[in-house]
C-alpha cells in the first residue's frame, strides 16, 4: 500500500461517526427475501438475456480481462506468482511411456482479488453484517464461505453500457478522486445517446488503466470513479453489476465525509449490486461502443469471495 491510500483510509477512520449512521440506515433483509444469496443477479432472466442478444450486429467481441503477472498492482497484499512443473516425470527427455509422453502442469499462488476481478458478496460488510444482513460468524472462517460465496453467481448474459467519463470530462485520463455522482453518470449517459435499465451491467472507462505498466504507483495508490449519490443512484435503476477500468470501482482519495470504501459498502453489503475492477474498456471506448451484450461466467471455486474474470463483450 502506498502512503498515499494510507494517507486517504486514514483520514477517512476520522469519519467513523457518518460510516455508523449509515450502518443504523435499515439495509436488511433484501427485498428479495431474509434468505436470497444472489442480490441484483435476481435481475438476470431468460427475457434479458434474450433482449440484449439483439445488440449483436457485426459480431466483433472484445476481451474485457487484462492480463496477470508478478508485477501486475494490487491492492496490498495481494500478489501472484506461477509455477511450471513436470509431476511425475523423470525429465523431459525421457518421458513416459515408450512414446516418452511429457506434458507440463501450472500452479499458481495467486489472491483472488487481483487483475480484473469480480466481488462477491461474501467481500465486504458492515462490521459483522454482511449483504442479506449475514452475520460473519455465521458464514465465514478461513476454510470458506458457507454462504454468499462467487461459486454461486450466476451467468451474466446482458445487456453491457459502457459511460466513458474521459470523453465526456473532455480528457484521456481522468484525475485521482474524481467522483461520479448522477449529474456525471446522467450527463455521460445523455451524451452518448444510451438509457440505463433494469439488469443492466454498467462499466466506466476512465483511462486510468493505461497507467498500470508506465506508473503502476500511481495506478495503484488513487483512482477516479463511482461517489456515494452515483452509486445509490445506479441501484435505484436496477444494474446488476458496476465495474470500472480501475482497481477499486470508487474515487480515491475518498469522497468528502465517505467512509472507508464506503462505495463498496453500498453496493456490496447494502443493495447485492456487484463490482467487477480492472475491467479493460480501451477497445470499447475507440469504438464508441456504448452498448453491447455482455457475457461473464466466473470460475467456480466453492467457498470463494472474489474470482478473476474475462469478461466478453460483443457487439
Amino acid at each position: 500500500m502506498t502512503q498515499r491510500i494510507l494517507a486517504s483510509i486514514g483520514a477517512a477512520l476520522l469519519l467513523a461517526g457518518a460510516a455508523t449512521a449509515q450502518a443504523q440506515t435499515p439495509w436488511y433483509p433484501s427485498k428479495w427475501g431474509p434468505n436470497d444469496q444472489l442480490g441484483a443477479a435476481n435481475y438476470l432472466t431468460p427475457a434479458v438475456a434474450l433482449e440484449a442478444a439483439k445488440l449483436v450486429k457485426t459480431g466483433k467481441t472484445y476481451s474485457l480481462g487484462i492480463t496477470v503477472n508478478t508485477t501486475t498492482p494490487a491492492f496490498p497484499p495481494r500478489t501472484c506468482s506461477i509455477y511450471i512443473v513436470q509431476p511425475g516425470q523423470q525429465g523431459a527427455s525421457e518421458g513416459l511411456g515408450p512414446t516418452k509422453t511429457t506434458y507440463n502442469d501450472d500452479i499458481l499462488n495467486c489472491w483472488t482479488g487481483i487483475g480484473t476481478q469480480l466481488d462477491g458478496l461474501g467481500h465486504i460488510g458492515v462490521g459483522e453484517r454482511f449483504y442479506n444482513g449475514n452475520k460473519w460468524q455465521e458464514f465465514g472462517n478461513i476454510s470458506g464461505l458457507k454462504k454468499l460465496s462467487a461459486d454461486k453467481v450466476p451467468p451474466f448474459v446482458t445487456r453491457g453500457v459502457l459511460l466513458d467519463m474521459a470523453a465526456y470530462l473532455g480528457v484521456d485520463v481522468v484525475k485521482e478522486g474524481t467522483a461520479f455522482n448522477k449529474a456525471e453518470i446522467d450527463g455521460a449517459a445523455a451524451k452518448q445517446g444510451v438509457t440505463i435499465r433494469q439488469g443492466d451491467v454498467v462499466i466506466f472507462h476512465t483511462g486510468w488503466l493505461s497507467l498500470i505498466e508506465k506508473d503502476p504507483k500511481r495506478f495503484g495508490s488513487v483512482e477516479p470513479g463511482l461517489g456515494r449519490e452515483g452509486a445509490r443512484h445506479l441501484v435505484s435503476k436496477g444494474v446488476v453489476a458496476i465495474g470500472a477500468d480501475t482497481w477499486g470501482l470508487e474515487a480515491i482519495p475518498f469522497e468528502k465525509d465517505a467512509g472507508i470504501f464506503e462505495v463498496h459498502q453500498i453496493l456490496l453489503p447494502m443493495s447485492g449490486t456487484y463490482i467487477l475492477e480492472n475491467i479493460n474498456t480501451a477497445e470499447l471506448a475507440k469504438d464508441k461502443a456504448y452498448e453491447f451484450l455482455f457475457v461473464l461466467g466466473q470460475s467456480k471455486y466453492e467457498g470463494s469471495v472474489q474470482s478473476m474474470i474475462n469478461p466478453v463483450a460483443i457487439r
